[in-house]
């Protein structure tokens, strides 16, 4: 190409040449490049460096509108920057553990509770915005506006905690690891299509379509691993494996590290004091306590009881009995402990009696519908929930994306592309649950309860609910972990034997809940689905045929609907907020009815009880929940007086 001389290399790094000439510099070598033309090898070099210049680096990332926090900011406005660094919080975790390997969680073993406090992701959320992440690992972010790549650029001083440098092959071997041996991470990654090391600290993602906003974000949340350390040898000889459970304590490159442990018991962390990070402003302020101990109990009526005895610090209560009724003690009277509830307003949940309906017996929408006219949620609330619970009418329960009323506007247009895939009910009237407050609709219900039944093919005889084609009677097993929650299975029972079926309650231990789960060997569990105010990527995970046949998702359900699957696209190609609502709201509303469950209850706080030893900020991030013990700090003035 003329003006090109292929044998003399110019002196680069001496051409103080503005950003647009170097473009176009760029762009006559790619387009040499192109025509399959030699180049000479100094301007490898160049595109390189040319290539990044042009790049627009961000240091932080919303799904829509604009950041909160400039660049250079000091520190999230919710934190106390000049918190103490002191102090140890103990906090319970039930069941038990056996593994530190994040890579394997849900798959293999039981992971430890606060494991992630070792590890740090590239970037990381706001507590005060609804879709906002940060640089940690990286410093900044780069992606085009189709969104068809996202490049990270890794800070110079992340290190590990021996001291080595966090690397982009780090990076890579940490996608690569939650790739092949995690099914949920398989599944949220799965529109990266290459990633690559684009430069010294760069990395770039590549993905497999443009137009999906949120996958910049979705890698930035990346958990990384270090490389060198999985494939090591440990202090045996042995060599390390990815793809396994270890209860050796990892690398990590985060503010903490494992201090000690037992097996199934405890396990206490430490902070790192020389930790890396210390000074960046999405640090400041977090971090606060020198120890976090984690206390291991079978049962969460021994934890209660281990609370009171001042064995732990820290309880999260989700019995609203417990709640009601087991806080009279004198610590409670003198305020020694405090008990104190913090709105949730960063996310919204559909708890429910989950069918299988992979089983036949479930695989008819009218089926499902009658169990929830046998439900009685409101003796339920009354007897074993003291008044305390609401109804939950939608998936998106407690947010904005809620379903209500009859569709119209645009949620109405979405959901017309579909009419021929949906329940036809679904245009016609809202949706609601089944009321049983009185006894003339207990009554009401349940005889409606027996009608879909016969719809569905199914009759009494001799008192029992059977197919009236073949005679096999209707059973049903209700599984569980938690032996707290047979009493609500037991409640919900002698409605379903009303109706001549044959209803069991099995309870079992962690580990052979979760296998039983993963092979999909369950009739009805209860199970929850978190929901933030943006949904995207993860509601494949939740209701995607794909995910239907992949062990260990959360499509536990077995969902596989084309209808579903044409809102979720919709969500997840999203150009703005209005849209993503009415994708949402629509995807709500095509879930609800077509009846997958039951659902539960919800509550629109979270109930905590303390030990006074602790300060807090005020006000507390709005989308931070409790956030403890991330914002929180030890007060040694407070700690003196409660002993």
């Amino acid at each position: 190409m003329p003006g090109i001389d292929r044998y003399h290399r110019p002196d680069w790094t001496r051409l103080e040449m503005p950003v647009n000439r170097r473009s176009l510099l760029t762009s006559a070598l790619l387009a040499v490049a192109a025509r399959g033309l030699p180049l000479p090898q100094w301007t490898t070099a160049a595109l390189a460096e040319a290539a990044a210049e042009e790049k627009n680096w961000r240091h932080g990332t919303s799904l829509f509108g604009d950041l909160k926090y400039p660049p250079g900011f000091k520190h999230f406005d919710y934190v106390n920057a000049t918190a103490p660094k002191t102090g140890t919080a103990r906090q319970i975790a039930v069941g038990t553990f056996d593994n530190f390997n994040r890579v394997v969680a849900g798959v293999k073993g039981s992971l430890a509770a606060g494991i992630d406090l070792i590890y740090e992701t590239l970037a990381v959320g706001s507590l005060d915005e609804v879709s906002a992440e940060y640089g940690l690992l990286a410093e900044a972010v780069s992606y085009p506006d189709d969104y068809s790549s996202a490049t990270y650029r890794l800070r110079a001083a992340a290190k590990w905690q021996d001291g080595t440098p966090v690397t982009p092959d780090d990076v890579i071997f940490s996608y690569e690891a939650f790739k092949k041996y995690s099914p949920q991470a398989s599944a949220y990654y799965r529109h990266v299509a290459k990633v690559e090391k684009t430069g010294d600290r760069d990395i770039t993602f590549t993905f497999d379509g443009p137009g999906n906003r949120e996958l910049p974000q979705i890698v930035g949340q990346l958990t990384v691993l270090p490389k060198a350390w999985w494939q090591g040898t440990d202090g045996n000889g042995k060599q390390r494996d990815v793809g396994a459970t270890t209860l050796e304590p990892p690398l990590g490159s985060g503010a903490y590290r494992i201090k000690e442990f037992s097996p199934g018991r405890s396990i206490v962390y430490e902070r790192v004091k020389d930790h890396w990070g210390n000074g960046l402003n999405v640090n400041i302020g977090s971090n606060n306590f020198d120890e976090l101990h984690y206390e291991y109990f079978r049962d969460t009526t021994v934890a209660l009881e281990a609370f009171k005895a001042d064995t732990v610090d820290w309880r999260t209560e989700n019995s609203a009995k417990n709640w009601a009724t087991a806080y009279d003690f004198p610590a409670v009277n003198d305020k020694r402990v405090l008990l104190e509830e913090f709105p949730i307003r960063s996310s919204g949940v559909m708890q429910a009696f989950t069918f299988n309906i992979r089983r036949d017996k479930f695989a008819n929408p009218r089926v499902r519908l009658a169990f929830n006219y046998a439900f009685n949620f409101e003796e339920m609330n009354k007897q074993i929930f003291f008044g305390q619970y609401k109804r939950i009418a939608s998936y998106f329960e407690g947010t904005e994306l809620a379903a209500t009323g009859l569709p119209s506007g645009r949620e109405l247009e979405l959901l017309e592309t579909v009419r021929d895939k949906v329940p036809p009910e679904l245009f016609k009237k809202p949706y609601i649950n089944p009321i049983n407050a009185t006894p003339e609709q207990i009554r009401d219900n349940l005889r409606e309860a027996v009608r879909l039944f016969h719809l569905a093919g199914y009759e009494v005889r001799d008192q029992q609910l059977v197919d009236a084609k073949s005679g096999q009677p209707f059973t049903v097993e209700f599984l569980a972990e938690d032996p707290n929650f047979e009493r609500v299975f037991l409640f919900y029972k002698p409605s379903l034997d009303r109706l001549g079926i044959t209803t069991s309650v099995r309870t079992v231990d962690e580990t052979q809940f979760v296998n039983r789960l993963r092979s999909w060997d369950f009739d009805i569990i209860t199970y929850g689905w978190g929901e933030t105010l943006s949904p995207g990527n993860e509601q494949r995970g939740y209701w995607g045929s794909q995910a239907a046949d992949e062990p260990g998702s959360d499509n536990v359900i077995g969902i596989k609907n084309p209808a579903v699957d044409a809102m979720i696209e919709h969500i997840v190609f999203a150009k703005n907020r209005a849209e993503l609502e009415a994708a949402t709201r629509a995807l709500d509303r095509i879930l609800l009815w077509n009846f997958y469950v039951v659902p539960q209850w919800s509550y629109p706080y979270v109930r905590t009880a303390r030990w006074d030893r602790f300060g807090h900020p005020d006000p507390m991030p709005k989308y931070g929940r409790a956030a403890f013990p991330t914002v929180w700090w030890w007060d040694a003035e407070k700690a003196a007086k409660t002993g």
